[in-house]
Order: C-alpha cells, then sequence, then structure tokens
C-alpha cells in the first residue's frame, strides 16, 4: 500500500495531530473528530502528490468545539521540507501578525516528505475577479502590494535559498530544457520562436544578476489565486513552495501578468484592467519607496513575458492542448519584447 493513503484514514490522522498539533495549541485539551477532503490527490503505486484538508474539531477545557482547517502538501519527489522552513522564516519574520498573513507552519513529516500548516480562511482574489465584485478587487490589489513590498525587504542575507532551483527561470521546475523537448516533437512549427523568446529572456536576467549581485526573497508564484482576503484589513498569500532569492520584478511581472490573464475574459473592460494594474504597481512603488526607472520597467517586462510564456506551454503540454490561445500568448509576448 502506499504510504500516503494513511492520511486519509482519520484514525491515522488523529493519532499524527495529538503528537504533532494539540500541543502546539495549549487552549485545546482534546481533538474531536477530523474531517478529511482531497484537494489534489494523485497517488500511483509507490509515488505520490497530494494537497489535503483537514478539517479539525479541536474542544477546550470547557467542552466548547473551535475548528481549524489543516493543510498537508506532500510530494514523494519533489522538495517540502524547504516550503515548510520557508514559512516558519517568515513566520518569525513577522507575518504572524499584523493585516499581512501568511499560514502558520506546524510541522514537517520526514516520512511523507510532506509539511503541515494551518490554512487560512476566505475567498482569494480570482473569486472576485470571476464575480466582477469590482469593490472588492480594488480594495484587495493595494493590500497584495503591500504584502509583496513587505516580502521583498526582508532582509535576504538572513534566509537560506529556501529553493536554488528556482533561483533562476532557466532552471525553475520543470526545467525549459524538457519543455523544449516536448514542444520540438510536437510543436515543432513554433519550437524556435518559443525558444529564442525564452532564452533572451533568461539572458537579460543573467546580465543583471551579475551587474548587481543582490538578490530578494520572493514569493515566485505571484498570481490572483494566492492572495487570500481573509478580512475586511486582513489578506494572506499563500503556497510558498517556489519561494527563493532572485530579482524582486519576478514578483511584479508574474503578478501583472497573471491578474490580466484571468481577468481580461472575466471582465472583457482592457481599460479596467490596466487601470487596476497601474494600482497594483504605484500601490508597490510607493510602499517600497522605490521607482520605475528604465531598468526596473525593463526587468517587469521580461518577467511579465516569462510567466506568459509559461502559460502558453502550460496549453501546448496539458492533458488537451489548446495551442490557439498558446499562440495567441506567444505571438502578444514576441510583440512586447520586440522580437518580431
Amino acid at each position: 500500500m502506499n504510504k500516503i493513503l494513511n492520511l486519509f484514514d482519520e484514525t491515522y490522522v488523529n493519532d499524527l495531530f495529538n503528537q504533532e498539533v494539540l500541543p502546539l495549541y495549549p487552549d485545546f485539551v482534546k481533538i474531536q473528530n477530523i474531517k478529511i477532503t482531497p484537494i489534489k490527490k494523485n497517488i500511483w503505486t509507490t509515488t505520490y502528490h497530494v494537497v489535503i484538508e483537514f478539517m479539525v474539531s479541536f474542544l477546550d477545557r470547557s467542552g466548547q468545539p473551535t475548528e481549524l482547517p489543516i493543510y498537508c502538501s506532500a510530494h514523494s519527489g519533489e522538495p517540502r521540507k524547504s516550503s515548510f522552513e520557508a514559512l516558519a522564516f517568515l513566520w518569525d519574520q513577522g507575518f504572524s501578525q499584523g493585516h499581512l498573513a501568511i499560514p502558520r507552519p506546524l510541522f514537517f513529516s520526514e516520512y511523507f516528505n510532506g509539511y503541515f500548516y494551518r490554512g487560512v480562511q476566505g475567498q482569494n482574489l480570482y473569486h472576485y475577479i470571476r464575480h466582477k465584485n469590482f469593490d472588492e478587487i480594488r480594495d484587495i490589489i493595494p493590500k497584495a502590494a503591500a504584502w509583496f513590498a513587505k516580502l521583498h525587504s526582508l532582509p535576504a542575507e538572513q534566509a537560506k535559498n529556501f529553493n536554488k532551483q528556482n533561483s533562476r527561470v532557466k532552471t525553475v521546475i520543470p526545467g525549459f530544457d524538457l519543455i523544449f523537448n516536448k514542444l520540438k516533437r510536437d510543436y515543432s512549427g513554433h519550437y524556435s520562436a518559443y525558444k529564442e523568446t525564452f532564452e533572451f529572456i533568461s539572458k537579460k536576467e543573467t546580465e543583471f544578476l551579475a551587474a548587481g549581485g543582490r538578490r530578494w526573497l520572493i514569493h515566485g508564484d505571484a498570481h490572483p489565486e494566492n492572495v487570500i482576503k481573509m478580512s475586511a484589513n486582513t489578506i494572506a498569500v499563500i503556497d510558498f513552495t517556489d519561494i527563493c532569492l532572485a530579482d524582486f520584478a519576478r514578483d511584479l511581472g508574474a503578478f501583472l501578468q497573471q491578474f490580466e490573464y484571468m481577468s481580461i475574459r472575466k471582465i472583457e473592460d482592457e481599460n479596467y484592467v490596466k487601470n487596476i494594474q497601474d494600482l497594483f504597481l504605484n500601490s508597490y512603488l510607493e510602499l517600497a519607496g522605490i521607482k520605475l526607472d528604465a531598468g526596473l520597467k525593463q526587468r517587469i517586462n521580461y518577467y511579465y513575458g516569462w510567466t506568459s510564456l509559461r502559460t502558453a506551454t502550460l496549453f501546448l503540454l496539458k492533458e488537451n492542448p489548446e495551442p490557439e490561445r498558446a499562440h495567441e500568448l506567444l505571438v502578444k509576448v514576441r510583440r512586447d519584447l520586440k522580437l518580431d
């Protein structure tokens, strides 16, 4: 039996949480019950990639129940300990308090190669995009900018590089070499354009990092589905698999591109989308105390294009490919980068 199946057994999980989680909450004396819900459940003979929600009902000393969502992200073949260490670092750096939040790190399991954390409750930004809730979007965007500004201001010299492979666009998992081999096999007509575009962006990143030497702690997967509104004043950012030391402009370019891409088909108002993008970027620049000079603007544009390129390749390589949508993105990237 694949060992990860133990995490779908309530008796097993109850024993595990009594040992690892209950001591972290001294106001609770007992776990009453656990509801287990798979969020991602890819399980093969011996390998796996899962994200599991455990809705845990705790009892306090007076017998009153409190429900807390606890999650596990586990993978048989990819690093997960670094994600837990990143969460713990951010928790200690002030993301455990105030209005800019993260999930609470609980414990890491070597046995499952997975980390457990208390989830944050609320709707993500994409929910409000899909429902065209313009007031909520406008309220969340400056807070999201503040979250990323706070992250990028942390002292990088005090943080380890939690995911070295993710620090450069040319080595981000699964790696563009693997992607290019598949493109060359299945989409030979567009292979050269994809490869040229990626290599152009990678070269520009290499030149910047070689010239300056500085790195910032970045999220690495900045997009609306990872921004959660918890309350009127508090937002959280989730999913720290890709956190690393890199160029902070990558988070900005990625968020701006993903916001545009996720919004334009739902809202269908290019001027509105552009205004919200400007609100995010201007809010970030003001909070970070930096100016948008020509160099930073270029770097944001490069990462904007890189994020578009990743989305395009996803459309090509998924189970049911959508080459038309991929080509549309490729054309736009090459036009924006003046490669055609």
